[in-house]
C-alpha cells in the first residue's frame, strides 16, 4: 500500500530511533550469550566422558540449543541492519519533505492535496478579490514541488515495502525456530529481492516489473546494491542473457505502450547500477575481469532464444546498457576502443548481424529508449555512454591517448600500435557511419538512420569538452587543460563546414556557447593584454582569429548551432559589460571593445545565416526562426537562468525540446541584475521573423541583418539604460554606437548597411 505524503510527516520516527537501540541491545546480549553457549556448555559437552543413551540425547540437546541461541542472534542483527538503515532513510525523506509541505508550500501560496496511489496534487488557492493569474514562472515552481514531493514519496513507499518484506524473511513463518534470511543492511534485502525478480525474466508480470524498477531507481547508484545486483545475475554472459530477453520481450510489437515504459525504465536503472558497480573507486564493485569477460563477448553471438534464425553479438546487447550512466574509463574505454576498431576493420561487422523485419516493428531491438537507433550498432552506443561519462571521453579523445589494440576476441594484441587516434578517425570526412536501423536499406529512412551515429559522436565530444554529461539537468563547468586541447581540435576540425553535418551542429553549438569566452579572447588574437584574457589560462583555448572566425562562419550555417551561440553571445556581452562598472565609473575602453568583439561575432555568424539563405531558399531561413523561437521558449517557459559559479545556465525545457545551455559570464561580473538582464537578451534573439511569400532573398538577407544588428545591440542597450548613457550625447555613448557597427560590418566583410543603433 502508497504510503501518504502525511504519513510521512507525521509519523514518529523516535520510536523507531527507539525500536533500533533496543535491538541493537538484543544484538548485543544474544553475541554474549552465543558466545558463552559455543565456549561454555557446549564445549564442555563435547568433552564430557558420558556414554549411553542419555549422551547422544544431552549432547545433540546441548548442541541443538547452541545453534538456536546464535540463530537468535543472526536474526536479531538482520532485524537491527534492516531498521538502522530504514530509519536513517526515512529521518532524511521526512525532513526533506517537511521542507517541501511546510516552508516551500507556503512561500508559493501553494496548498497539497493528497490524490491517492501515493501521490499528490498542488494548487493555488483562489482568495477572494485574486484574478488567480499565474505567470509560468509560479506555474512552473508548482510543478517541480510536486514531483519533489510525488518522488520523495514513493522512496518512502519503497523503502517501507522492502522493510516489511525483510522483516518477514528475516523472521520466517515459524515462531519456533530462528535463524532464517540475514541481512547485514537494507542494501541486501534490496538486492536480494531485485535478484529475485530478475530470474523471473519476461515472465514479469506488470507489477513485478514495477517493482523491480523502483528498487533499482532507487538503489542503482548504491555500490553495495549495485554490485550485489549484478553478481546475483551471475556474470556478464548471464547479464546480457537477461537484458536482451527483457529488451526483445519489451519493444516488440506496438500495443503494450506500458510494457515499453517499464523495458525503457529497466534500460536506465540497470546502465545506471552497472557504471556503479564498474567503478573501482567504489566499494564493494565487481573486478576488473568483467570488462575482460564482456570485451570477449563482444564479437560472439548469445544465444538469447535457443534455436533463433540469428543471435545478438553481445556488443549489440551491452550496448543498451552503457548508453546510461557516468562510467569509469577503465572500464568503458577499453570496450568503446574495440567497438571502433572492429568498424574501422569491416563497418558492417555489426549492421550485418541484424535481424530481417521486412520493415515492420522498427523499434524491435536493444534500445528500448528509441533515442539515437534501434540498438544493433555499439559503435552509437559507446559513444551515447561517453556523453555520460566526461572524465572517460575526456581520455579518450585526447591527445596523450596511448590506444590498446585488441583482437577481434576482445583481447590485447601485445606488442600492436594503430595507424590513427581515435579522435581523427571518428571526425573523418568520409568516416562510414552505421544506420542503426531495420528499415529497408537504401530508402530515405535508412539514410537518415546514419544520423544517429554523428549525433552520438556530438554527445561524447561535448562531455569531453565541458566536463559533464551532454544531457545533464544541473551541470557544472569543468574545463581543465585535457579538454581544452580537445575542444581546440574541434574549432579546427569543424571550422570546416564540409565536416558540419545537421546531425552535430547542435552539439557544436553548445560547446562553442561553453567556450564563448574564449571565442571573444580568440578574436583578440589571444593577447595576454586583451580584456578578455583570462587570469589563470588553465582552462582556457586558445584557438586564434583565424580559427575562430572558421569556426564561427561554419555552425553558423546550421539554425541551431547559430542560435546557440547567437544567445551565448548575447549574455557573455551582458555579463561583460556589468563588469565594467564600479565605484568609480565606467572603463569606458573595455567597454567599447567588448561591444566591438560582441558584434563582429553576431555579424559572422549573420553573414554565414544570410550566405545560407542565398543557397538554399527562403525555406532555410524559415528554420533559423525556428530555433530561435525555440531557444526563447526559455523565457516563456520560465525556466529562468541560473547564474552561479561563473556561468549562466539555461536549463532544458522538455516541453519545446529545448537541451540545456551553460554558458561562461565574464571574470569579474556579479549575479544580481545579470541575472534580470539575461531574460530581455535572449527574447531580442526572436527578433527576426519569416517574411511573407512574396518577400525575395535579398529582401530576407537584409532582414537577417536588421535583427542580427538589434540582437547584437541588446546588451549595450540594457547596459546604456542601466548607467544612464544616452545615444545623443555625443560622447560615450557615440562610441558605443560606433563601435557596434564597426563590429558587426566586419563580421559581414562589409555588406550590412550601417544604420543607427536601434533606440530603447
Amino acid at each position: 500500500m502508497a504510503i501518504k505524503y502525511m504519513d510521512l510527516i507525521e509519523v514518529d520516527l523516535g520510536k523507531l530511533a527507539t525500536a533500533v537501540s533496543d535491538w541493537k541491545s538484543a544484538v548485543d546480549k544474544l553475541k554474549t550469550a552465543a558466545q558463552n553457549a559455543r565456549r561454555g556448555m557446549k564445549a564442555k559437552s563435547e568433552k564430557a566422558r558420558w556414554a549411553g543413551a542419555n549422551a547422544t540425547v544431552t549432547r545433540g540437546f546441548v548442541t541443538k540449543t547452541t545453534k538456536e541461541i546464535a540463530d537468535l542472534h543472526t536474526e536479531a542483527n538482520s532485524i537491527y541492519q534492516v531498521l538502522k538503515d530504514a530509519h536513517t532513510e526515512l529521518a532524511s525523506l521526512q525532513k526533506q519533505i517537511k521542507t517541501a509541505i511546510q516552508a516551500d508550500a507556503p512561500t508559493l501560496g501553494v496548498r497539497v492535496e493528497d490524490i491517492g496511489d501515493g501521490k499528490v496534487r498542488c494548487y493555488f488557492q483562489h482568495i477572494r478579490g485574486d484574478t488567480d493569474e499565474r505567470t509560468q514562472d509560479q506555474l512552473d515552481a508548482k510543478q517541480e514541488l510536486e514531483s519533489r514531493i510525488n518522488r520523495l514519496i514513493a522512496h518512502a513507499t519503497e523503502i517501507d515495502a522492502s522493510v516489511a518484506r525483510a522483516l518477514r524473511k528475516s523472521h520466517g513463518s515459524d515462531p519456533h525456530n530462528a535463524g532464517h534470511s540475514s541481512y547485514q543492511s537494507l542494501d541486501d534485502a534490496q538486492s536480494e529481492r531485485a535478484a529475485e525478480l530478475a530470474r523471473l525474466g519476461p515472465k514479469m508480470t506488470d507489477k513485478q516489473f514495477t517493482e523491480l524498477n523502483s528498487i533499482m531507481k532507487w538503489n542503482a547508484k548504491d555500490a553495495d546494491f549495485s554490485t550485489a545486483f549484478y553478481k546475483s545475475l551471475g556474470g556478464p554472459e548471464e547479464t546480457l542473457d537477461f537484458y536482451g530477453r527483457m529488451a526483445l520481450e519489451g519493444t516488440q510489437g506496438d500495443d503494450n505502450k506500458e510494457r515499453l515504459a517499464l523495458t525503457r525504465q529497466l534500460q536506465r536503472n540497470m546502465g545506471n547500477a552497472l557504471a556503479t558497480a564498474t567503478d573501482p573507486d567504489n566499494r564493494p564493485h565487481l573486478p576488473a575481469s568483467w570488462g575482460e569477460e564482456f570485451r570477449k563477448l563482444g564479437t560472439q553471438p548469445i544465444e538469447i532464444y535457443p534455436g533463433a534464425p540469428n543471435s545478438p553479438y553481445g556488443y549489440q546487447v551491452l550496448g543498451g546498457l552503457i548508453r546510461y550512466g557516468n562510467y569509469d574509463a577503465e572500464f568503458i574505454n577499453p570496450i568503446a576502443e574495440h567497438v571502433v576498431q572492429l568498424h574501422h576493420k569491416d563497418p558492417d561487422f555489426f549492421m550485418n548481424n541484424k535481424p530481417v523485419t521486412g520493415g515492420a516493428d522498427l523499434d524491435w531491438g536493444y534500445n528500448p529508449s528509441g533515442k539515437i537507433g534501434a540498438g544493433y550498432d555499439p559503435l552509437t552506443s559507446v559513444l551515447e555512454g561517453l556523453g555520460h561519462s566526461p572524465e572517460a571521453a575526456k581520455k579518450f579523445f585526447a591527445d596523450d591517448m596511448t590506444p590498446t589494440v585488441y583482437n577481434e576476441d576482445g583481447t590485447v594484441k601485445k606488442g600492436a600500435t594503430l595507424d590513427y587516434n581515435y579522435y581523427d578517425e571518428l571526425t573523418k570526412k568520409n568516416f562510414d557511419w552505421p544506420g542503426d536501423s531495420l528499415v529497408h536499406p537504401g530508402s530515405d529512412e535508412a539514410a537518415q538512420a546514419r544520423d544517429g551515429g554523428p549525433d552520438a559522436l556530438g554527445h561524447a565530444l561535448e562531455a569531453a569538452t565541458l566536463g559533464y554529461a551532454y544531457d545533464d539537468p544541473t551541470p557544472t563547468l569543468a574545463r581543465d587543460a585535457t579538454s581544452v586541447a580537445i575542444m581546440e581540435k574541434v574549432v579546427q576540425t569543424y571550422g570546416d563546414p564540409e565536416n558540419v553535418k545537421d546531425p552535430i551542429s547542435d552539439s557544436l553549438g553548445r560547446m562553442g556557447a561553453g567556450y564563448i569566452d574564449d571565442l571573444n579572447w580568440g578574436l583578440n588574437e589571444n593577447r595576454t593584454d586583451s580584456l578578455f584574457a583570462p587570469k589563470d589560462p588553465e582552462g582556457h583555448a586558445q584557438f586564434g582569429s583565424s580559427n575562430a572566425i572558421k569556426f564561427l562562419s561554419s555552425i553558423g550555417q546550421h539554425p541551431d548551432a547559430y542560435a546557440d551561440i547567437s544567445v551565448a553571445q548575447q549574455i557573455y556581452g551582458t555579463s561583460a559589460l556589468g563588469a565594467q562598472v564600479d565605484g568609480a565609473g565606467i572603463n569606458e575602453p573595455h567597454a567599447r571593445e567588448i561591444v566591438r568583439t560582441g558584434a563582429e561575432i553576431q555579424g559572422i555568424l549573420d553573414q554565414s545565416r544570410a550566405d545560407q539563405v542565398q543557397a538554399e531558399g527562403l525555406a532555410k531561413d524559415a528554420d533559423y526562426n525556428k530555433s530561435l523561437q525555440t531557444k526563447t521558449e526559455w523565457i516563456k517557459f520560465g525556466s529562468g537562468v541560473a547564474i552561479a559559479a561563473g556561468a549562466a545556465f539555461l536549463p532544458p525545457v522538455a516541453a519545446v525540446g529545448v537541451a540545456g545551455t551553460l554558458i561562461p559570464v565574464f571574470m569579474d561580473a556579479g549575479q544580481g541584475a545579470l541575472t534580470q538582464q539575461v531574460g530581455s537578451v535572449i527574447s531580442d534573439n526572436a527578433e527576426t521573423t519569416q517574411q511573407n511569400s512574396a518577400s525575395t532573398i535579398q529582401d530576407q538577407r537584409s532582414e537577417i541583418f536588421r535583427a542580427g544588428r538589434v540582437a547584437a545591440g541588446s546588451p549595450v542597450e540594457a547596459f546604456m539604460t542601466d548607467n544612464g548613457v544616452h545615444h545623443d550625447d555625443g560622447g560615450f555613448g557615440q562610441d558605443l554606437e560606433d563601435a557596434l557597427n564597426s563590429g558587426y560590418v566586419k563580421g559581414t566583410n562589409g555588406e550590412d548597411q550601417v544604420g543607427a543603433l536601434p533606440s530603447a
